[in-house]
């Protein structure tokens, strides 16, 4: 987890911009500046010591998030205010750039949590008040920490098989007790006394050996001392998303009707994945319910984060081929946004055959979902630019907080991809041994074979990081365009275009709406207001061509 805000940390740069030596006054050894504007837009107000902000400050960054309190030697440490342009806000303690010690967070939906914080995440004794009034008041994380890695632990042992017809369906399932006192087959925890319940067990469990997923890693990525963080949804479903502290895996809750959902595919789901080792699908690694002693019951999934990448993730986009309401407002964009449909202003240019190999996954997975009546399902994109626009900007602004990081090394400091213009992309051909870093949990699949190099397996270099395996949906390199409109061109006559170097990031995510009566009767209902073809809620064969011929013509379009 990297620090919410860290100025001009050792080693990581500093500051382009010198201050005006004419405008500060020195007492006591602590500079004064009325104000210091930045290129890119930010603003800080408050007390400096030897060019670095210290004592008290106001930091205000181009997007309008707002940090107000206390500063050490560039870094904001002590009592402070931050405020997001979502509305989120965070009053307390901050150590280092971190949200550590105690403090009280307010979400955009209303929640409220007051307690303890461990750097970024909720650790300790804390009180939460959700939207709907619910409260829970007590130790976090804890609990269901302990019982995930009980209930995990206990199925490895178990020797290894191929999955049965028995092993599927919800009755395949464990159901255990866990008062808070402990028992002979339970540990102590600190959470009140509630059942948990892991379903099909010995086929999550084939799953995550499929994809190599070590157990005891596996554990401690979700059950590690280290917490979860909540992150930001981009849908409406209601669903609250957790990301573990490795980045690896991502944890969202279900409705009844998504669990029954993915139980009944669950068997076409296991021999899909199995037969299609270049999935573009999401990877489940496990299914769980707690039921809380006189409360309702919690149903949740582990999956794997597409995002899992060393690589800062510019932007995100959640692509369906629908045109009705597929836009955000803008007063609603900040950093970490999920951008939707009519929001995209790129199209993406990549070699031949990863293009190929692109649209042959495609065709086949939307072929599996259409055969289970799956509809409203989309393509999550990251794109990482390799020369941001945003080049002269001093810090980036934290994260509403708790929400994903973009990027594991250069929140909240000046970083060399910002500094310095890109060098571009190069393909070159693939060497295991060279490779940085293994891929994500969510891939197994070969490298692919590009077009352009005598279609050998290849890898990406990319300047300041290294050579990345070059794997569907993972590190694949392309040129992003965009279109140049009148007014931001004098030229009438001749199409321009700015290009960028770009490495995509992709998977399908949202598998578990069906086609039932109650998108029917959402079909009948829309389509005598709207076009029908611009709605999202459409029988299975037209989804699947039209998300198919939307990602062909708009996102993704063959080269002439």
């Amino acid at each position: 987890m990297t620090r919410l805000k860290n100025l001009f940390d050792e080693g990581s740069g500093t500051s382009t911009e010198q201050l005006d030596p004419v405008s500060c006054v020195n007492v006591e050894n602590v500079e004064r500046l009325n104000e210091k504007a930045f290129s890119n837009g930010d603003l800080y107000v408050g007390d400096f010591k030897e060019i670095l902000p210290h004592s008290k400050g106001k930091y205000t960054w181009s997007d309008g998030t707002v940090y107000e309190g206390d500063w050490e030697a560039g870094k904001m440490t002590g009592k402070g205010l931050l405020h997001w342009p979502s509305g989120a806000k965070y009053n307390g303690d901050i150590s280092g750039g971190y949200l550590h010690g105690f403090g009280a967070f307010t979400a955009p939906d209303g929640s409220i949590y007051e307690g303890q914080w461990r750097m970024n995440i909720r650790h300790g004794f804390g009180r939460k008040k959700y939207s709907n009034s619910d409260v829970y008041e007590g130790e976090w994380k804890e609990g269901v920490h302990e019982v995930h890695r009980y209930t995990v632990g206990k199925i490895t042992p178990v020797p290894k098989r191929e999955v049965r017809n028995a092993d599927f369906g919800d009755r395949a399932r464990i159901t255990m007790f866990f008062p808070r006192r402990g028992s002979q087959f339970t540990p102590l925890h600190k959470s009140i006394d509630f059942y948990w319940k892991d379903y099909c067990p010995m086929v999550f469990r084939n799953l995550r050996e499929m994809f190599k997923l070590d157990a005891a890693e596996y554990m401690m990525s979700i059950c590690g001392d280290d917490g979860l963080t909540e992150i930001s949804s981009p849908g409406k479903s209601g669903s609250i998303f957790y990301l573990s502290h490795d980045d690896k895996f991502v944890i969202k809750t279900l409705k009844r009707s998504e669990l029954k959902v993915l139980l009944k595919m669950l068997p076409n789901y296991y021999n899909h994945v199995k037969e299609y080792e270049n999935t573009l699908i999401t990877k489940f690694f496990g299914l769980h319910r707690i039921t809380l002693a006189g409360r309702r019951k919690v149903r949740f999934m582990v999956m794997g984060n597409m995002f899992c990448t060393e690589l800062r993730i510019h932007h995100r986009y959640d692509l369906k081929g629908s045109t009705h309401g597929r836009y955000t407002e803008k007063d609603k964009i900040h950093e970490n946004t999920t951008l939707k449909d009519l929001d995209l202003s790129y199209e993406f240019h990549m070699d031949k055959s990863l293009r190929k190999f692109l649209f042959y996954q495609i065709d086949v997975d939307c072929k599996f979902l259409k055969s289970q009546q799956i509809i409203d399902y989309s393509l999550l994109l990251g794109l990482h630019f390799r020369a941001p626009k945003q080049l002269n900007g001093l810090l980036e602004p934290p994260n509403m907080m708790p929400n994903i990081e973009s990027s594991p090394t250069s929140h909240g400091m000046i970083t060399e991809e910002l500094l310095f213009p890109s060098k571009g992309l190069l393909l070159v051909a693939h060497e295991p041994s060279s490779v940085n870093t293994e891929p994500g949990p969510h891939i197994r699949g070969k490298a692919l074979r590009a077009y352009s190099l005598g279609d050998k397996e290849v890898d990406v270099l990319v300047p300041g990081t290294g050579r990345l395996r070059v794997q569907l949906g993972v590190n694949m390199p392309a040129q992003a365009n965009h279109k140049l409109y009148r007014d931001e061109t004098d030229s009438a006559e001749v199409e321009l275009f700015e290009v960028y170097d770009v490495v995509l990031y992709m998977g399908i995510i949202d598998i578990l709406q069906e086609y039932n009566a109650k998108k029917k009767a959402e079909n009948a209902c829309k389509s005598v207001k709207y076009d029908p073809l611009s709605i999202s809620a459409v029988e299975p064969e037209l989804y699947a061509r039209r998300f198919i011929g939307f990602l062909q013509q708009k996102v993704f379009p063959e080269l002439p």
